[in-house]
């Protein structure tokens, strides 16, 4: 019986019967092919089970009535343990077919027919054991590539995160009075979307998008936005060009297309006074409109080329007056209440933490 060998060790089988010559005719059909133990005590089977794994366990038809510690015979069988998937096969004298669909409810995989005939038994006990083998097979190999499918997905992040950070220190390197705003407009922002009660995606989105939504800042050039004082209106016009720089650099990334919006919207108005489109209210995406609070928060709490940080009291008034103006009125009121939380003015110190690998690009 070779085909019992794709288990791929010796199988090892139990048989429980209801006297010695079903047990010594079931043992002489395996021979040496399989390690057969016979009982005729359903104690002694289960302790013996208590402390050996099974492949298979052949049960008499007229054991499955018993009752162990007022449990049935199989159901106490499958609390035994590493016998939870073991298969059980029912030998008789006799079948019908409300006797099969018996055999199939109490949780047997087959039956055999007594008398029993060696190639019979050796058909049905091979089929069991190789359609097992193949399902824990797949289901191992299965377990393993997802396992393995997962990994890589945490490093493609941690390499999608890690780049996006990369990119982000480099637009502010180009700015010395700017260090470190792009992260700290992107936490911002998530926090914003959080309080919102955005989902887990939406607030990883936002949090890139304010990565890099200043990456247009790469076209300008350094001796306008490094220039101590504020800027001639030509020169302003060249930095507000920042956002359709920013755009057309994104724009082409297929698998992020969200990413030009923060990019290309950031500085439009909620009423409509903004560039570079004018758009007004929810014309303008919601991930950009809550960049746009959290740029101005970090835009007036840092120190820039013209001036040094401003005080929270004159943030927060300045965020109010935006209301509605420059600001969703909904977006202000949460960085609002975020303002009114710091007492001790500490948000502007916070130190921005890249995504863990739970977080989805």
């Amino acid at each position: 019986m070779t085909d019992i060998l794709c288990v791929s060790h010796i199988p090892a089988f139990a048989i429980l019967g209801d006297n010695e010559r079903d047990l010594r005719q079931l043992q002489s059909i395996f021979l040496s092919e399989a390690t057969v133990v016979g009982f005729t005590k359903t104690s002694e089977l289960l302790d013996w089970l208590g402390d050996n794994d099974c492949d298979l366990l052949l049960l008499d038809f007229c054991r499955i009535n018993e009752q162990v510690e007022d449990q049935p015979l199989l159901k106490c069988v499958r609390q035994t343990r590493s016998m939870a998937r073991t298969p059980v096969i029912i030998f008789t004298e006799g079948i019908d077919a409300s006797m099969e669909q018996r055999f199939l409810r109490c949780g047997a995989k087959d039956y055999i027919l007594k008398p029993f005939y060696p190639d019979v038994v050796r058909r049905r006990v091979n089929h069991i054991l190789r359609y097992e083998y193949l399902h824990n097979h797949v289901t191992q190999e299965v377990s393993y590539q997802v396992a393995l499918a997962e990994k890589r997905l945490a490093a493609s992040r941690r390499l999608f995160q890690e780049m996006v950070l990369a990119l982000a220190k480099t637009i502010d390197a180009k700015d010395r009075y700017t260090s470190g705003h792009s992260e700290r407009v992107a936490d911002y922002a998530r926090t914003i979307a959080e309080k919102a009660g955005e989902p887990q995606e939406i607030q990883d989105e936002i949090y890139y998008i304010g990565l890099v939504h200043d990456i247009g800042k790469i076209g300008i050039p350094k001796n306008i936005i490094n220039k101590p004082g504020r800027l001639t209106d030509d020169e302003y016009t060249v930095i507000q060009s920042h956002t359709v720089i920013g755009a057309s650099i994104l724009q082409n990334i297929d698998e992020v297309p969200w990413f030009a919006i923060g990019a290309h919207y950031h500085h439009e108005r909620y009423d409509g006074q903004g560039y570079p489109q004018g758009l007004k209210g929810e014309e303008i995406p919601k991930l950009a409109r809550i960049i746009a609070v959290a740029d101005a928060y970090d835009a007036m709490t840092s120190t820039r080329s013209y001036r040094s940080a401003l005080p929270q009291q004159t943030v927060r008034a300045e965020i109010l007056k935006g209301r509605g103006q420059q600001f969703d009125p909904y977006y202000a009121d949460i960085m609002l209440s975020m303002i009114d939380e710091d007492v001790h003015y500490r948000l502007r110190e916070h130190t921005p933490i890249l995504l863990t690998s739970h977080h989805s690009a």
